[in-house]
């Protein structure tokens, strides 16, 4: 029966709170004292010591043994926390910097704090101000500071304070302790300390000449436990003055450590070795051990009596290993006076801090980033035949990568056909989950057609990846949110993933040996979500700038630009073979009127594109565009801008292409007036996503029947164009002499803001950058529109027209950092050259074309400027 009352509120968090762990919790959370180095009892069978670092109180590390307090096993105790007693305080290398700000805050003889009452209750109110940020709080804490580092003498006891540092950086133990330069900011007028001060060191050095190279040095040592007392004596009301909470507990002296906890044995496991009796401690645990022992050494040599010097050395030691036992970069064990050869080179233990922080640690390497199942990785292969949402992935992986379906009536005769199947045939499954078994059945053993027959509603069955489940998709590097991406599967045979070329864009992906990860999300739900909010349909534009990232790309670019061109004329029988190309043959076209009637009928490839973005009457799709094309040329005064003379100038209307071609601006990714983004900013990411398919596929499949290639009569240049690239390379050349000749006799006339030197070089640069420009015009007019280069440089999928003549006509000068090629050698740039040599060719002129071969002093400038940005 129901209990009627329930005498146990419920209790809610209210939040969580950091601070510094003070000796009584340390004391309290632990169960056990840790005093002896030994770790195992010898006598006993080699068992865990009691009161050593592996006490089982503290918790276990294997599964044979069980723990002391809670008397669980591995899985069940979590450990305890135990403690260890140092003889003497030691910093806590964590706070270190608290630690000499609070030593810069108050009296080094009272503990005082060093402002005036007045200025204390004005900041004081400061501080309690309701509403306050933390920001603010830290910045009003700052000026207490820096005001109580201004202040010479305490208001309190009077005693006079200095600067208080650390005593060396770097990491050895200097850079571990505190010292106090008493008498550094002393003005004019010497106060009576350091007149006492500087009387006793002349005594000093009087009695031993020796001291005189030490007075430089002479600071008060700040030792753990001098700052332990100081502390203590620290007023409660100070405390929030130095950024300490002392409502809450907060102490100045929970900065020191006197107890130090000892972490559970499970976060540092012994590993056994199975050959021999002997364990493999952790880093954690020696360093444990280590400071037990050295903490004993102290505590006998106090006892029994020490030499001061050789207790100091024991004291360094002690505060060293702490500090590398919590951060092993604080400090390095070559830096001990006593460290042997082998110490100097052994490599730093991981420490706590070392555990957490970097790419191996355990946020980076163990919960952001981690190694996960389900996942696969192979090289990519483009194939414009998938949709821009699909992915092929290989048969073989999908046999591996398995998703758990779960047993209902509309699905039960599949998966029985997918059991019967089994792991080694396609659409199989690899395991059962029975409903009322805990432990899965794997399907490459026992009876699978009882298992079949046997199969009830809601058992789960771990199929194989199938057609149109959804899977995420990544390339590294991960650099924006669109590097991963959710595609539906497509099974294919062979070895690869294969990809629509028009997504390359978001992972930067291209086929020279690339690959990538592909993911299986494993519930319903991760997988609504991944293709709702990760899907290639939703992402189409980019977030940077709300342009289109997938688009036609590369081929699908120069392909349409060929369908659309102004002579692109089609008969029927090859138009609806285009029209089938670009949709499987599975889609009713509306055939337009011809464009030509007589003698044939004839079809434009501008009407061909009209029907990709509409192909019949029942699609919504009717948009309007105007937009200049890639290489636009305008038209005569008052002529409107669709009769450039080029057919550079697109315009769309009711989603008929009524002129310019289709092109890297019109379908393309970056623009914001492309067919795509209008399609999707009217009609939705589903009519832009077909078009888009069937763009790929129209002109994937015309590309390959037309041939589209680029040979060495591409880029051989006629004589024509040959001989007037000569001539004008030549007036330039005589143009550059004449410059040079009017400098060395000194009537060259100065540009403002130059010397003659550096109008030398502008007007030569000027001139040799026009004649490129000008041979390149030339050139670009001359060849013919069928030059494949060319195409490509024109409607914009890859190259420029400058590359076009670089490789026909001049390559040009070559430009170092600005300039034209420096001085490699004495007065010359290189030793063919006759020295102050300022002529074109001596100073990085190219006259050849890439296809008429470089000279080698020609070469090795191209050579030495294609390496600048490297």
């Amino acid at each position: 029966m129901k209990e009627a009352v329930v005498d146990v509120a419920p209790k809610k968090i209210r939040g969580i709170e950091f601070g510094a762990l003070s000796e009584e919790d340390i004391l309290a959370q632990s169960e056990v004292e840790v005093s002896t180095r030994d770790l195992f009892d010898l006598e006993k069978g080699r068992t865990p010591k009691p009161n050593g670092a592996l006490d089982t109180k503290m918790g276990i590390s294997s599964n044979s043994s069980e723990c002391a307090v809670c008397h669980g096993n591995l899985a069940t105790c979590h450990g305890h926390f135990g403690h260890l007693k140092l003889a003497l305080p030691v910093f806590h290398v964590g706070y270190f910097k608290a630690t000499i700000q609070v030593l810069q805050s108050i009296c080094k003889t009272c503990g005082g704090l060093l402002i005036d009452e007045d200025t204390k209750r004005q900041f004081r109110q400061e501080l309690r101000r309701p509403g306050i940020d933390n920001l603010r709080r830290m910045g009003i804490i700052k000026k207490i500071l820096d005001q109580c580092k201004k202040q010479r003498r305490c208001f309190d006891c009077g005693a006079v304070n200095g600067v208080v540092k650390k005593a060396a950086a770097g990491s050895g133990t200097a850079s571990l302790k505190i010292v106090h330069d008493t008498f550094r900011y002393v003005g004019k007028k010497p106060t009576p300390e350091k007149i006492e001060w500087d009387k006793d060191i002349d005594q000093a050095v009087s009695n031993n000449p020796d001291f005189e190279k030490f007075i430089k040095r002479s600071m008060d040592d700040l030792n753990p436990l001098k700052v332990l007392n100081l502390f203590k004596q620290v007023r409660a009301e100070d405390c929030e003055l130095l950024g300490i909470d002392s409502g809450r507990g907060g102490r100045p002296e929970m900065y020191i450590w006197r107890y130090l906890p000892a972490p559970p044995v499970c976060i540092r496991p012994s590993v056994v070795m199975s050959d021999s009796p002997t364990s493999n401690e952790d880093d954690l645990t020696v360093k444990l051990t280590e400071i037990v022992w050295i903490s004993s050494l102290i505590r006998a040599g106090i006892e029994k009596g020490i030499s001061i010097n050789n207790l100091m050395e024991q004291w360094d030691y002690l505060q060293l290993s702490v500090a590398m036992y919590i951060n092993s970069d604080a400090a390095s064990p070559s830096m001990l006076p006593g460290a042997s050869g082998a110490a100097k080179s052994s490599k730093p233990i991981r420490g706590f801090c070392q555990r957490l922080k970097g790419k191996q640690g355990r946020f980076r390497g163990n919960l952001s980033g981690k190694r996960v199942d389900f996942s696969g990785r192979t090289v990519i292969s483009p194939d414009p035949n998938l949709s821009i949402d699909e992915v092929a992935v290989p048969d073989r992986v999908a046999k591996v990568l398995t998703y758990p379906e779960k047993c209902t009536r509309y699905n039960k005769e599949k998966l029985q056909n997918l059991i019967l199947n089994g792991p080694t045939v396609h659409p199989g499954a690899n395991y059962v989950l029975k409903k009322n078994e805990d432990a899965r059945r794997n399907l490459r053993y026992g009876d699978r057609q009882k298992l079949a027959r046997n199969l009830q509603y809601g058992d789960v069955v771990e199929r194989h990846i199938e057609d149109g489940d959804i899977v995420l998709f990544n390339r590294q590097p991960s650099l924006h949110r669109l590097s991963i991406l959710s595609h539906y599967a497509k099974i294919r045979p062979w070895r690869t993933f294969r990809l629509n070329e028009c997504v390359c864009t978001p992972y930067n992906a291209d086929f020279d040996g690339d690959e990538m990860n592909l993911h299986v999300p494993q519930t319903e739900e991760a997988r609504a979500e991944a293709i709702n909010l990760m899907g290639v349909k939703n992402n189409l534009l980019t977030p940077k700038s709300g342009e289109p990232i997938i688009a036609a790309t590369q081929d699908f670019i120069t392909g349409s630009y060929l369908i659309s061109h102004k002579d692109s004329f089609f008969d029927r029988a090859t138009l609806t073979q285009l029209l089938s190309m670009m949709c499987d043959a599975n889609l009713q076209f509306d055939l337009p009127p011809p464009a030509i009637h007589k003698p044939v009928y004839m079809w434009t490839g501008k009407q061909v594109f009209s029907l990709l973005i509409k192909p019949n009457k029942d699609s919504p799709v009717v948009i309007n565009l105007d937009a200049k094309n890639k290489t636009f040329i305008p038209p005569p005064k008052g002529m409107p801008n669709e009769m450039s003379p080029n057919d550079g100038f697109v315009v769309i209307r009711g989603s008929n292409i009524l002129s310019g071609v289709m092109d890297k601006s019109t379908l393309g990714d970056g623009k914001k007036h492309s067919v795509f983004y209008t399609i999707l900013r009217d009609y939705g990411p589903k009519e832009a996503a077909q078009a888009m398919n069937r763009m790929a596929k129209l002109c994937a499949r015309f590309l390959g029947n037309r041939g589209f290639s680029i040979g060495i009569n591409d880029v051989t240049p006629g004589h024509e164009l040959k001989s007037k690239k000569e001539e004008m390379v030549e007036i330039a050349y005589a143009k550059c002499d004449e410059l040079i000749t009017l400098y060395n006799e000194g009537k060259l006339e100065t540009q403002p803001g130059c010397n003659e030197e550096q109008t030398l070089e502008a007007k030569i640069g000027g001139l040799l950058s026009k004649v490129r420009e000008e041979v390149g015009d030339v050139c670009i007019n001359e060849l013919p529109s069928s030059n494949a280069p060319l195409i490509m440089a024109t409607c914009g999928s890859k190259g420029s027209t400058l590359n076009v003549s670089q490789m026909v006509a001049v390559v040009g000068q070559q430009i170092i950092s600005g300039n034209r090629v420096p001085d490699g050698f004495q007065d010359r740039s290189l030793p063919h050259f006759p020295k102050n040599s300022k002529t074109p060719q001596s100073k990085g002129f190219v006259r050849n074309s890439f296809y008429s071969g470089l000279s080698p002093p020609e070469f090795l400038f191209h050579a030495i400027s294609g390496r600048e940005g490297f």
